[in-house]
Order: structure tokens, then C-alpha cells, then sequence
């Protein structure tokens, strides 16, 4: 992976982020699990930030991605939760009986050249599970 530059700055910024349904619920399957992927994929798009992996598995997302310099992995997570929940919600009723479709917490981890390729390994063997 290059670093990436513009007018003034040089950057690799690439976060590793995890989070979890409320109560750690299984509910990301199926049709739910595709319309999260989608979603979280349009809010990449729009912010500039380079999906490398996503893995959905039915009680956690691992999404890692590369950002601007700007961005902190607080608000990486804040954007994609805001927006896959308020649109979960709305399409899919049944989650509006969990007083909230994600937990409060999350992973973060920041990552290079050095570990990417094993932190993508990882993301790729949870697939599996």
C-alpha cells in the first residue's frame, strides 16, 4: 500500500475497527447482513474512505479501512454506526425492539505496511467461523 499525498501531506492512515450489536445478538445474517454491507460501503464512498476488507459476521462487524489524515477512528465508527443503524431500523422492524441496534463499544487499532496483509489474514479466516 503507497502512501497517499495532495497538496500538503504525505499519509497512511489505516484503521482496523470492530463493533458489536447491542447484547451481541446475532442478527446480522441474510438480508440485514447485505443491507449493512451496502450501506456501510455507500458511507466509505461518500466520505473518501478506501475499504481494504469487511468481513459481517452475525454478532460483529471488522471493517478495515483507510482514511484521511483528518478523520479519527471515533468518528470512522460514529459515521458508520449512525448510518447503518438509522436505516436498519427503518427497514427492518424487528430491531426496533432492541433499545439500540449497536453497543456503545468498539475495537480500534491502527495499522501499516508492516501489518496489514496479517491483519487482512485475520479478517479473512473470521469469515470462516
Amino acid at each position: 500500500m503507497d502512501y497517499q499525498r495532495d497538496e500538503h501531506r504525505v499519509h497512511l492512515i489505516v484503521y482496523h475497527l470492530i463493533w458489536c450489536p447491542a447484547r451481541r445478538k446475532a442478527i446480522l445474517t441474510n438480508a440485514l447482513a447485505a443491507r449493512c454491507k451496502s450501506l456501510l460501503e455507500e458511507k466509505c464512498t461518500e466520505q473518501g474512505w478506501q475499504i481494504l476488507t469487511l468481513a459481517i459476521q452475525p454478532d460483529h462487524i471488522h471493517l478495515f479501512v483507510r482514511v484521511w489524515p483528518s478523520d479519527s477512528a471515533a468518528e470512522v465508527i460514529k459515521e458508520c454506526k449512525g448510518i447503518t443503524s438509522f436505516h436498519l431500523r427503518q427497514e427492518f422492524p424487528i430491531l426496533k425492539k432492541m433499545p439500540s441496534l449497536w453497543t456503545r463499544s468498539y475495537f480500534a487499532s491502527t495499522a501499516g505496511n508492516v501489518s496489514q496483509e496479517t491483519i487482512q489474514r485475520y479478517i479473512e479466516a473470521q469469515k470462516g467461523r
